[in-house]
């Protein structure tokens, strides 16, 4: 074994994970690669998520950077959530965290 071998892992690392590995969140950044939507039709492409849970992803994704909020003066207000710059380089990992599901998941 190597001495690197049993070194901490990389706090940025460990942040990234931290952050993008919590329950829905790599969901919400994938439907929000194609373009900002608003929160309705996030619920409606991630199944069994609730608002609740969705809000609150988004506020820490917009906390870190990675989301932004836009509102829209209009009556009703409209609110769309969209990637920064930041998030849509994500593109490329979970492009290949799909292509790996593809290869190795299998269904229920």
């Amino acid at each position: 074994m190597n001495a690197d071998d049993s070194a901490p892992l990389c706090s940025k690392f460990q942040w990234a994970f931290t952050l993008l590995g919590r329950p829905w969140t790599g969901m919400i950044v994938r439907a929000l690669l194609n373009g900002p939507k608003r929160s309705k039709e996030i619920l409606q492409m991630i199944p069994n998520i609730s608002s609740r849970v969705l809000h609150q992803r988004l506020g820490e994704l917009e906390g870190a950077g990675i989301v932004e909020r836009t509102i829209y003066e209009e009556k009703p207000v409209r609110i769309e959530y969209g990637l920064t710059e930041m998030g849509r380089t994500l593109e490329p990992a979970m492009d290949e965290v799909q292509k790996w599901a593809d290869r190795w998941c299998t269904e229920n």
